[in-house]
């Protein structure tokens, strides 16, 4: 049989599936199409759930049932800096979560899928020179940790990266170069996140963004369950024996990773998902808010949360609502296998957006106002399921520097996060008995030390720094 007789039985047979679902325009330029292209928009195209895409659809404007919970919403339950009245002590916490770093117990989830566009950077922005005097980029300094706690602990810690379509080859390729920064292959897996389509929110349409393509967004950082499920990564960490995940995203390289202290009130606590908060400054500070409600802890975007809520006060007049999400969390891994079995674990979430889209006739358009929903799941969605979910406050000043904007905004720019690195690390020298003159920058690479009591070690007292200093092995 001739191919292009081949491909017009496979364009037919397209045809019909989609017809069913009023989705038959997603090939209305296949004869303009490649042998490539069609296979291409074809693999695509029998990907999508088309019933869930409806009902997403269906459902885009009915209220959130967070709305309904936000009234009932209380303080989580936490650990709180300095709060002698906290259940476990601080020394207990590091000597059981050092334990399980010993016994090989622990992996870690590193989740970087985001582009530096917003930073003017047109590559994974884990690849963004963040080092205050090294210029490492931030992947560098995330893997360094990884590979400095398992020499610590005598202990593989393997590491699983998720990527999204947009940032896969290049930064599969940008750690081929760099041999994985030190980390054994064995230890080390790259894996892919999941797409969702973009439909057009008056018509419920899916959109083309090419006459070959359709209109894809990564399907958000909870599409981690189901990528880790999908790709075997959660049965492959039950062989090798962790009992507990430790994620985070990569765009805060402050992120004390395998934190003994962490892991260890998540397991004195026996918890199924422990969080890192930050207490809020202001009641409508731009994060996601960690609450109890009915006895389970969730978290409610700052976005859902009503100004009379927000702004609750305590009778010393601290905020009732104070703990704020820094996407750091520690999962059971028994949790993260029980959850994958549940296709309802994880909702998705509606964004209006502006999409790029092809018209009828081919013609590219780019919107000025939103013309489109967009589909993403969040993975702190798990923690009402969670058995004895806890929150662990943390030093905004020591744990969280996020890297969003590009230089000159505001905040969350890669000079504030600098200054937070280098403000940190002077920290630990003068811990350590440096003495520092003319704020000149300092680094201290992960290999060399990963906190100020194991920097006491490794310099002598009194060492004067005047200059900028890189310190590495």
């Amino acid at each position: 049989m001739e191919l292009e007789n081949v491909s017009q039985m496979r364009r037919d047979q397209l045809f019909e599936k989609l017809k069913v679902h009023g989705q038959e325009h997603l090939v209305r330029f296949w004869n303009e199409l490649s042998e490539t292209q069609r296979s291409a928009l074809a693999d695509q195209i029998e990907r999508i759930d088309f019933p869930r895409i409806a009902h997403l659809f269906a459902d885009r404007d009915k209220a959130s049932e967070v709305v309904e919970l936000v009234d009932r919403a209380g303080e989580p339950a936490a650990m709180r800096l300095g709060d002698q009245k906290n259940r476990f002590s601080p020394e207990s916490a590091i000597g059981r979560g050092a334990d399980a770093l010993t016994g090989g117990r622990v992996a870690v989830l590193l989740v970087a899928g985001g582009q530096g566009t917003r930073l003017g950077f047109e590559h994974p922005k884990g690849m963004f020179p963040i080092g205050p005097v090294s210029k490492c980029s931030i992947f560098q300094i995330h893997v360094e940790k990884v590979v400095a706690a398992a020499r610590r602990y005598g202990a593989p810690v393997p590491l699983y990266i998720m990527v999204s379509p947009a940032t896969d080859l290049e930064t599969r390729k940008f750690f081929a170069e760099n041999e994985n920064f030190g980390l054994p292959e064995t230890d080390f897996r790259i894996f892919c996140q999941g797409t969702m389509p973009a439909i057009d929110d008056q018509t419920g349409k899916i959109l083309l963004a090419d006459r070959g393509q359709i209109a894809l967004s990564p399907d958000g950082h909870g599409g981690a369950l189901a990528a880790l499920q999908a790709g075997g990564a959660l049965a492959e960490m039950a062989e090798r024996g962790i009992e507990q995940v430790f994620y985070f995203q990569v765009d805060n390289p402050l992120v004390d990773v395998c934190s003994p202290e962490f892991l260890g009130y998540h397991l004195l606590a026996g918890s199924e998902l422990t969080s890192q908060v930050v207490a809020k400054q202001d009641p409508k500070d731009r994060v996601g808010n960690v609450v109890e409600v009915d006895g389970r802890l969730r978290v409610i975007e700052y976005s859902d949360l009503p100004d009379s809520v927000a702004e609750r006060r305590r009778a010393d007049g601290s905020l009732q609502i104070w703990a704020g999400s820094i996407a750091v969390h520690v999962f059971d891994l028994a949790f993260l296998l029980r959850m994958s079995g549940r296709a309802d674990a994880l909702p998705f979430h509606v964004a209006h957006k502006r999409v790029p889209f092809i018209d009828e006739q081919g013609r590219t358009h780019q919107p000025e106002k939103a013309n489109a929903y967009k589909f993403e799941r969040f993975i702190f969605d798990l923690l009402p399921a969670a058995k004895n979910a806890l929150v662990v406050e943390v030093d905004p000043k020591t744990h969280f520097a996020p890297l969003k904007n590009a230089p000159g905004a505001a905040s969350d720019t890669p000079e504030s996060v600098r200054a937070q690195m280098v403000a940190l690390h002077a920290d630990w020298l003068r811990r350590a008995g440096a003495e520092l003159a003319g704020g000149a920058p300092v680094e201290i690479s992960p290999l060399f030390a990963l906190d100020a009591e194991q920097l006491r070690g490794r310099i002598a007292p009194g060492t004067r720094i005047s200059q900028p200093v890189y310190f590495r092995p």
